[in-house]
């Protein structure tokens, strides 16, 4: 059974274990503790990014990151991961502003910072948390998170947001099972030849990454009622979607190309 999400909490808060990409010091929210916090805005909305070159993605996203970036699987339990740069802790699409070109996909990963959900093994429930040493978190805040001891609107908001990113985030798992299952998922491999000036081959290829795809040849060779079935479910789309989003490989290539010294070394997306 689903761990029911929990709101703000009262009292003695859970202990915090494992770790999640872009949080330093998660805590569970709560009116004694954060009664005085909120959050303001910052000269870079989005500069805790720069250092992510894979932001994990939900099943639903699939569709409109595909137009951006590639979307790879990694890792054990093969999660899908939009690729935002070919080396470690470099993001080809945070600008020196420290913000995201309007035309460019953020995931939902990316846009519930400060908060995200934790497990309180203690309970069997996920409790609402926020990362303290976030720059946009302030004892000055612009909007707060308590107002006379109860959560306001923004609070509530996030809530809601961590919830439906929670349910997002059990489906994708459901989904990369069921690619597992049927055997859809091969592993792959994605290399670029340094070029010269004129254009001329400039030593050996680089690989910038290992991971695993989904295999349009075996999805074809699917039996008709299994077919059925990845249709029935609404998943083909998302398959179509991450297939299409590999040709954006070279245009990440490229970028990386044109903003990266030259000396720097490529580092796999997994």
């Amino acid at each position: 059974m689903d761990n029911p999400p929990a709101t703000p909490q009262n009292g003695n808060p859970p202990a915090l274990t494992g770790q999640v990409l872009f949080y330093k010091q998660p805590q569970p929210l709560a009116p004694e503790d954060h009664g005085g916090l909120g959050v303001k805005q910052i000269a870079e909305p989005f500069g805790f990014l720069r250092e992510a070159h894979a932001v994990p993605v939900t099943v639903t996203e699939f569709g409109l990151a595909a137009a951006c970036y590639p979307i790879i699987f990694v890792g054990a339990e093969k999660t899908p991961v939009a690729v935002m740069g070919i080396r470690q802790g470099q993001n080809l699409y945070v600008d020196a502003t420290g913000r995201v070109p309007e035309d460019y996909y953020l995931p939902a990963f990316v846009r519930r910072y400060p908060f995200v959900f934790a497990a309180d093994e203690a309970s069997d429930r996920l409790v609402l948390c926020v990362d303290r040493a976030a720059p946009m978190v302030t004892n000055q805040p612009e909007v707060p998170f308590f107002e006379n001891g109860q959560p306001t609107k923004f609070t509530n908001d996030a809530v809601e947001f961590c919830k439906e990113f929670e349910r997002q985030r059990r489906a994708t798992t459901d989904f990369v099972k069921m690619l597992t299952d049927l055997d859809l998922l091969e592993q792959k491999t994605v290399n670029f030849q340094p070029r010269d000036n004129a254009g001329n081959d400039a030593g050996p290829q680089q690989k910038i990454a290992d991971y695993f795809a989904i295999s349009e040849e075996r999805m074809n060779a699917l039996p008709a009622e299994k077919y059925l079935e990845l249709r029935g479910n609404g998943a083909v789309g998302a398959c179509y979607a991450h297939l299409v989003s590999l040709l954006n490989w070279q245009r990440v290539i490229q970028r990386a190309l044109r903003m990266q010294p030259e000396n720097a070394q490529p580092a796999p997306a997994n």
